[in-house]
C-alpha cells in the first residue's frame, strides 16, 4: 500500500509536494475514501464537489463537508500545506520538535504550533486492548523536573517541605522483546505510585498469563511469580545475566527523557500522558522510514479530537 502512494520521501519533497492545497486535498480524501468519497454524516455516494470552496456537499442529507471533518483538523482555519509538514516532522524527528520551532518554521504563532502538536500526538496514540506476551521487560521512571533547579517560589509550592519523588510522575514501561519479524515493541502508562498494587495490576493487564518477564529487584514485582515466569536482576550486583535484564527498556528511558530534557524542555504531568504517546509511537515504528511513519500517523486522524479547552484544564480529557 505504502509504495503505491504518490507521496514524498524526504521533508524537503514533503514541502514543495504540500505547498499546493489541490495537491494536499487529493492526498489525504485518496488515503480517506479508497473506495470513493462518501459523506461523513450519512455515508451516503452520491455526493458534490464545490470547487470555489474545497469541500462537497451530500445530495442525500444536504450536509457540506471538508477533508478536515471527523479530523483533528476540523475547526482549523490553517491550510493542509501548513498541517501536513508539521505532521512529517513530529512523525520523524526522534528527539521531538519544540512548539517554538514549528512556530518559525510554519509561520504561526508559538500557542498555535503548540495546540497542533498536541492534536497530532492524539493521532499518534495507539492503545490497545490486546496483552502482549513473550519475554517482556518492565521497568519504571520518575518524569520531573529535579528540586534544585527550580525557582524558589515554584520549590515552595511544589515540594512543601518534603524531600525524594514530590513532583515528579511514575511512569511504567513494558517492553515486548523482539522476534524474528517484528522489531522490539514498548507500551507506556502513568502509575499513581511504584507500590505493588499499581504496578501488579497493570501488569496483569496487560501481558498474556505465562509470558516471560524481566524485572529489577524492586519488591512491588515480588506477586508475579503465581501468573509469570519471573526473573530478576538485581542492579546493585550486575546488570545482565544471560537473557535477565531490563536493558532494553533503560534504553527507551534514555530516549525519552533526552527529548523531554533537551526539546521540551518543561512538561507539565497533565500533559505529559500525549509526550509518552509521541515518543513510544516513534520507538515502535523505527524501522519504518520516514514516508511509513507519517503515512501511519495520518491514517490514524480520523475519528479523534481535542479541544484547546480540554488542553488548557478547562474541561478533562478523555485519556486521564
Amino acid at each position: 500500500m505504502k509504495e503505491q502512494i504518490d507521496a514524498p520521501r524526504t521533508l524537503l519533497q514533503a514541502v514543495r509536494y504540500f505547498s499546493n492545497l489541490d495537491t494536499c486535498l487529493a492526498f489525504l480524501a485518496g488515503l480517506r475514501w479508497p473506495n470513493g468519497i462518501t459523506c461523513p454524516h450519512c455515508k451516503a455516494e452520491r455526493i458534490s464537489f464545490l470547487t470555489s470552496r474545497r469541500i462537497w456537499k451530500c445530495l442525500e442529507c444536504k450536509k457540506q463537508f471538508s477533508i478536515k471533518t471527523g479530523t483533528i483538523f476540523e475547526d482549523s482555519p490553517l491550510g493542509l500545506d501548513k498541517w501536513l509538514p508539521c505532521l512529517w516532522m513530529i512523525a520523524n524527528c526522534k528527539n521531538g520538535i519544540s512548539s517554538y520551532e514549528v512556530g518559525r518554521a510554519l509561520g504561526v504563532t508559538q500557542k498555535t504550533a503548540w495546540f497542533m502538536l498536541h492534536r497530532i500526538r492524539l493521532a499518534m496514540q495507539t492503545k490497545s486492548f490486546n496483552k502482549i506476551g513473550g519475554e517482556i521487560e518492565i521497568d519504571e521512571t520518575y518524569i520531573g523536573g529535579k528540586a534544585r533547579f527550580m525557582h524558589k517560589s515554584k520549590k515552595e509550592r511544589i515540594m512543601n517541605g518534603k524531600t525524594g519523588m514530590t513532583g515528579k510522575v511514575a511512569v511504567m514501561g513494558l517492553l515486548e522483546r523482539n522476534t524474528k519479524d517484528e522489531a522490539s515493541q514498548v507500551r507506556l502508562m502513568i502509575v499513581k505510585s511504584t507500590r505493588t498494587g499499581p504496578l501488579d495490576q497493570k501488569v496483569r493487564e496487560n501481558v498474556e498469563s505465562g509470558s516471560a518477564i524481566y524485572t529489577d529487584a524492586l519488591a512491588s514485582y515480588r506477586m508475579l511469580n503465581d501468573e509469570y515466569i519471573h526473573s530478576v536482576i538485581d542492579h546493585s550486583e550486575k546488570y545482565v545475566e544471560g537473557k535477565i535484564h531490563t536493558n532494553g527498556m533503560e534504553n527507551f528511558w534514555s530516549l525519552l527523557k533526552r527529548s523531554i530534557k533537551g526539546t521540551y524542555v518543561s512538561v507539565e504531568p497533565f500533559h505529559l500522558f500525549r509526550y509518552l504517546d509521541e515518543q513510544s509511537f516513534r520507538f515502535n515504528n523505527r524501522k519504518d522510514n520516514d514516508l511509513g511513519r507519517f503515512l501511519g500517523v495520518v491514517k490514524s486522524i480520523i475519528g479523534r479530537r481535542v479541544m484547546y479547552k480540554e488542553l488548557t484544564g478547562k474541561t478533562l480529557p478523555e485519556a486521564l
